[in-house]
């Protein structure tokens, strides 16, 4: 077959519309991040014009920040001393998650990932339920339909799509409620998010993807990962997206309410990125300082969400010095009682991790049970006679 001669020419645009389609290539890249409280701890406008902001709310939020830290600090600690297997610190992150956490309704449900101690804390999750899960005595640890917020999800990405499918029965429902993803950049980078992001926009999703950004998938850094800011991967699925100083936590609950109503509302998902650093490890089993800077770590410490707070509200006349020590001390009660009951924690009896597999019985499995027990069994030592 021979096509015409024009068809097989290149085609040369006019000058007009090459200047306008580079003008679109070229306009400038820079993300815009939103940010109400600075490091140094002073408001960005007047009180009267930040988003809910009340003195009462920022004491709260401050009080679940330093709790948050606290449990990270102690887990840490335990899991150093041999008392967990593992442990993922959240520190540097408290103020996207407890910001966005208080903006939540007791109805919306959470899907996290397994990092969001903070977000459990502020849910009603029982700290030592938490740590439970890495001494490795249960495969859960909480009853999700108590606090609204799901078990860990150690597939990472994997519960973006299942936030979406209940966000999908949501909506079916007629409920206003809202599902709710933790995630983090590197889970960004996985399949299974582009694909929640997909059927969340086609189907108007009444789902909220909230992303802490803290620049490091263990230890790829988030340049390594995306060429643009992450924020706008959901402008090209159809639905808005915003990046909040994720340390912060005046802008991060602002803005997660405001996505919230967005989705109320029932215009579909919002994603938001909070820009914010991991302090620490990946894990306990990451060194960091293999892939990281000092002076980058620096740089983020003199940015602590908990430490700007603190200067707001002593500044503002919001909080008495008694206030900060009352808060300590709570701090330090939680975190004695998490190391006294991990270290009194029972192991389980190994036939238990039949116990949960279905929600009633099943020939098969009691029969795998029956097998398992007398295998067990053949390893006790006879009586002496």
């Amino acid at each position: 077959m021979t096509l015409p001669t024009s068809d097989r020419s290149p085609t040369v645009p006019a000058p007009g519309f090459t200047d306008a389609v580079n003008a679109f290539m070229t306009r400038p890249q820079e993300p815009e991040t939103l940010q109400l409280l600075t490091p140094a701890g002073t408001l960005v406008a007047p009180p009267e014009e930040i988003p809910g902001y009340a003195p009462e709310l920022l004491r709260t939020l401050y009080r679940d920040m330093v709790i948050s830290r606290g449990l990270d600090t102690e887990a840490t600690a335990l899991q150093r001393q041999g008392e967990l297997g593992l442990w993922p610190p959240l520190a540097g992150q408290e103020a996207a998650q407890v910001g966005s956490a208080h903006a939540l309704r007791p109805d919306d449900y959470v899907f996290p990932s397994y990092r969001e101690h903070g977000v459990a804390w502020c849910r009603g999750v029982d700290p030592v339920d938490v740590v439970r899960l890495f001494r490795g005595v249960t495969n859960g640890g909480w009853d999700p339909r108590e606090s609204g917020f799901h078990l860990y999800t150690l597939v990472v990405g994997a519960h973006t799509l299942h936030a979406t499918g209940y966000a999908m029965s949501l909506a079916k429902n007629g409920s206003d409620a809202a599902a709710v993803a933790y995630f983090g950049d590197g889970a960004s980078s996985e399949g299974d998010v582009a694909e929640a992001f997909t059927f969340a926009a086609v189907h108007d999703a009444p789902v909220l993807f909230f992303c802490q950004n803290n620049q490091w998938a263990i230890s790829e850094p988030v340049t390594r990962q995306q060429r643009g800011p992450l924020y706008r991967r959901a402008h090209g699925y159809g639905f808005p997206g915003v990046r909040v100083d994720g340390n912060d936590v005046l802008a991060v609950h602002a803005v997660t309410r405001f996505a919230l109503d967005h989705i109320r509302s029932g215009n579909g998902p919002f994603l938001v990125e909070a820009f914010t650093y991991r302090m620490g490890a990946h894990t306990t089993s990451d060194d960091p300082t293999r892939y990281r800077t000092q002076t980058e770590l620096e740089y983020w410490r003199a940015r602590d969400p908990i430490a700007r707070l603190r200067v707001h509200l002593t500044e503002a006349g919001h909080a008495a010095p008694s206030f900060f020590e009352e808060v300590e001390e709570q701090a330090r009660d939680l975190a004695h009682r998490v190391r006294r009951e991990v270290r009194n924690m029972p192991d389980p009896q190994p036939p238990a991790v039949f116990d949960h597999v279905y929600a009633e019985g099943h020939a098969v499995l009691e029969e795998e049970r029956r097998q398992f027990e007398e295998y067990h069994r053949s390893f006790a030592r006879p009586e002496s006679g």
